[in-house]
């Protein structure tokens, strides 16, 4: 027997010697040319900016368990962990140091920036990974990626050159969402739209050679200054007469034609919108339509440019004070009202994002996603839950073109190069000596950098050696699931789909799961203003990894967000606990020996030495291996948790151990060695079957069992055997537990000491029945602490007695002897005369008409349920009372 095992479990000490184990070991290495069935899956690249959040906790834990199952199970599996660039994000925050230091990138110059963006990406890479490892996720380490290592960066290149000599790459002027304190371009998913309460200004426009003007209304007066035209619906008949004349644009003196185009909305101001293509989509488009030309009034910095006139230099934000000051001075404000609109402000720096023209690198994506659609219609890739399908689908048919230029120096520099003579733009691999329309040697790279996203879509294959031809991609690629969040459907996942079938010819992925958000335990999402941020780290050094990870699987319900509750997390470090105090427990009580087979255990069955327990207890392994493989197969990771969580707790410690005890403590040799082994059989398997939930507490109970192999984490997942489920016992067991758990109920509503045997009349009206339950005399005797037991063939009346009811039998406890009648018959009657009273109140409010056309619905229903349940402890009391007669 064992005895060295530590009387409580130490989940850091677990965690930093085990991992370290694995590591050592190669146990997480993915090898292509290893035997079965590949199982590839990609980590979603943190960014290099942050840190571990619970929403990555809850993304890289629910893949852990995917991967570490799918090992167990015989699968050639890998795990390729990375990190993205996070082009934006990145270069903010090195920008924000160097500002503490009173530098600005450009005092660097742009190799020293990148230089010094590089080596803070060291510093942070490395603890975000080391964060990942902490909860202790199987990747293969030996395969960590960067989007911008140079197997990434080559591959990008690469996609870049073939997207543009086939056209679907091109560079040209648009309208674009555009960041004046990250001085980037940004795309329309980056931007973040929130209502907010403005005004909106009815302007007169004069009416050119009359006395007559028009109002427009705008939420921007300063963007007016670049009006090129003012538009009226071609089937508004109130101005028809208007189409054909000119206005006169105030502050400004431009003279504007009166255009007539369907995107007006007839029901919006006046009816007649001012045109401001160089500021607003809608205009832009317009102005296309109508050859307008395109007046730039707010530069890339936010402020007015000269060509805003008077007006030239000022912020825009004061601007528009001055703006509406001067037309209120020439009486050409109409009138103001208060107004609701949605502005658009950067993701990532929260300034508000300004539409303005300029000269961008695009991606043409409708060709690419087409087959995209396509492949999701045809199965060929699965989105879990089903309903985010729709999603994809919705954004997919509605896609425009991608902007992939972003204004930093931080990223994939873009692979075109200027001629200075010639204007030739050359998109190539490598860096050309010579223009090749001229052979001028003056020739300059473009400045502007790749959008993030861009190679991200590329991760699928890129991590795995693409452009090479490698056996990694042979055997990995398409990788099996992706497991990601649903706010990045478009950013990512649509994206890869894109990239993957263009560049592979297949899916990047079989399977997309979507996880929810983790939100706090009131459903608010996290956030730092509101103070709910809940740091994983912190919760690991109080609680352990596989706390925490237990926690994440077991509230991970498909489609849902998680209301976080630390002290739910509380809950499941009780179940590690419990977990370890059970293996403890038994192999300090058991006589271990060699590992326990099935044919081992198959032989005592079809020898008949299996008692009733030990049958029940292996039917519902068989059942829980079944249950438990079928919902991770359909990523039902919280109905799995909860089955183990019940099976472990309840039924194997609450349940088995303690029918097990008398045969475990047992003088008979050949009894306890009995007991020992079925006992090992379960537990061992048990541990298996939790592994890739708490990977670390059942490697270190594991190890101390009999065992074949170096880890849990290469055993083999244990496999079903249906012929050893017995629906017959397991009926049997259940009745019997619930007689049990009846006594045990009666006895503690009497406030009987547990110690205390009670005497105990039994009445079962059926023969099999009773023959079962006298079979089963010394269980109820030890668990319900029941005894002399006596089997009658009816119950007598008389005496102070319970009396209770399962479905198998009737029983009575005389208690006379045990408790002091006349004080508990006195308690009793004062809790029933509180409650009667409680029910009363309840009752008035119920009948109170007032009370239930007004109050909420939710409080009306919350009044009901204490009614409910007032009643039920009142009968409950009142034949507590009765027994005491």
């Amino acid at each position: 027997m064992s005895q060295d095992i530590p009387k409580t479990y130490d989940p850091r000490k677990a965690e930093l010697q085990w991992y370290s184990f694995w590591l050592e070991n190669e146990l997480f290495r993915g090898d292509p040319d290893s035997e079965g069935e590949a199982f590839s899956i990609v980590l979603p690249p943190p960014n290099v900016t942050g840190s571990l959040h619970m929403g990555h906790a809850l993304n890289i834990t629910l893949q852990d368990i995917l991967v570490r199952w799918q090992r167990m199970k015989g699968r050639n599996a890998v795990w390729v962990p990375g990190t993205d660039h996070a082009g934006i994000a990145t270069q903010n925050v090195v920008e924000r140091q160097l500002a503490e230091e009173g530098l600005h990138r450009n005092d660097l110059g742009r190799e020293k920036f990148e230089e010094r963006v590089w080596q803070w990406k060291e510093v942070s890479e490395k603890k975000i990974l080391t964060q990942v490892r902490r909860l202790g996720c199987s990747c293969d380490w030996s395969r960590t990626r960067f989007t911008m290592d140079e197997g990434l960066s080559r591959a990008v290149r690469q996609v870049f050159v073939e997207l543009y000599r086939e056209k679907l790459i091109y560079r040209g002027e648009y309208l674009v969402n555009w960041c004046p304190r990250c001085s980037t371009a940004i795309s329309d998913l980056e931007v973040e739209h929130s209502p907010v309460r403005g005004n909106l200004w009815h302007l007169k426009y004069p009416v050119e050679n009359s006395d007559e003007y028009i109002v427009v209304a705008t939420t921007r007066p300063e963007t007016m200054l670049g009006d090129t035209a003012v538009a009226v619906h071609p089937d508004d008949e109130r101005y028809i007469g208007l189409q054909s004349k000119h206005v006169i644009l105030p502050l400004m003196d431009r003279r504007l034609p009166v255009i007539a185009d369907s995107f007006v909305d007839r029901e919006f101001g006046t009816g007649i919108v001012k045109v401001t293509p160089g500021h607003d989509p809608n205009d832009f488009e317009a102005g296309r339509r109508h050859e307008l030309p395109v007046i730039r009034v707010i530069g890339e910095d936010g402020k007015m440019t000269p060509q805003a006139g008077a007006y030239a230099g000022l912020d825009r934000s004061e601007a528009r004070q001055r703006v509406v000051a001067d037309l209120e001075k020439a009486g050409l404000v109409d009138r103001v009202e208060e107004h609701e609109h949605n502005v658009g402000s950067c993701q990532r720096c929260e300034t508000i994002v300004e539409p303005l023209v300029s000269t961008q690198w695009f991606v043409r994506v409708k060709p690419l996603a087409e087959p995209a659609i396509q492949a999701v219609v045809k199965g060929k890739t699965r989105f879990v839950p089903e309903n985010f399908a729709r999603v994809y689908f919705e954004w997919m048919h509605n896609i425009h073109d991608w902007c992939v230029s972003r204004q930093l120096w931080w990223g994939h520099r873009i692979p075109a190069w200027f001629c200075d003579d010639c204007s030739e733009i050359i998109v190539a691999l490598d860096e050309p000596d010579r223009c090749q329309a001229c052979g001028s040697a003056s020739l300059r790279q473009e400045s502007d950098v790749l959008d993030t996203w861009f190679s991200s879509a590329l991760w699928p294959f890129s991590t795995l050696g693409w452009p090479r031809e490698t056996r990694e991609l042979e055997v990995y690629y398409p990788t099996s699931t992706l497991v990601t969040g649903f706010d990045i459907i478009f950013f990512w996942v649509a994206r890869m789909m894109m990239m993957g079938l263009r560049f592979m010819g297949e899916v990047p992925f079989r399977q997309v799961h979507i996880n929810g958000l983790v939100r706090d335990e009131n459903g608010q999402k996290m956030s730092k203003s509101r103070g709910n941020v809940i740091d994983p780290l912190e919760l690991m050094d109080e609680f352990g990894a596989d706390a925490i990870r237990f926690t994440l699987s077991a509230m991970a319900v498909p489609g849902t967000d998680i209301p976080f509750s630390v002290s739910r997390m509380a809950g499941y470090r009780a179940f590690c606990n419990k977990i370890w105090n059970a293996g403890r427990f038994l192999l300090l009580n058991l006589e271990t020996g060699k590992p326990v087979t099935s044919e081992e255990i198959e032989s005592y069955r079809q020898a008949g030495d299996l008692t009733l327990e030990d049958l029940w207890i292996l039917s519902r392994l068989q059942s829980l291996i079944a249950e438990v493989d079928r919902n991770l197969e359909s990523f039902r990771f919280h109905e799995a948790s909860n089955e183990l969580y019940h099976f472990f707790w309840h039924e194997l410690c609450d349940w088995y151990i303690e029918l097990a005890k008398p045969r475990i403590g047992s003088d008979d040799l050949e009894v306890r060695r009995l007991a020992s082994r079925v006992g090992l059989y379960v537990l061992e398997r048990a541990l298996r079957l939790l592994h890739p939930f708490v990977p670390f507490v059942t490697e270190e109970l594991w190890q101390r069992l009999p065992h074949e192999g170096i880890s849990v984490m290469t055993s083999s997942y244990p496999k079903s055997r249906p012929e050893w489920v017995e629906p017959e016992k397991t009926e049997q067991m259940e009745a019997l537990q619930e007689l049990i758990s009846s006594i045990r109920t009666a006895r503690t509503e009497n406030r009987i000491s547990p110690r205390k045997q009670v005497p105990c009349r039994i009445h079962v009206s059926r023969k099999e029945g009773r023959e079962f339950l006298q079979g089963q005399v010394h269980h109820l005797e030890e668990l319900a602490r029941v005894g002399p037991l006596e089997f009658t063939d009816s119950l007598p009346d008389g005496g102070v007695q319970i009396r209770g009811v399962s479905r198998l039998a009737e029983f009575a406890l005389a208690i006379e002897d045990l408790i002091d009648v006349s004080a508990e018959r006195k308690r009793l009657g004062r809790q029933i005369e509180r409650i009667e009273a409680e029910v009363g109140n309840l009752v008035n409010r119920l009948s109170n008409l007032d009370f239930l056309e007004k109050a909420p619905e939710s409080v009306v229903a919350g009044v009901r349920e204490r009614h409910s349940e007032s009643l039920r402890r009142l009968g409950r009391l009142k034949n507590q009372l009765d027994g005491l007669s």
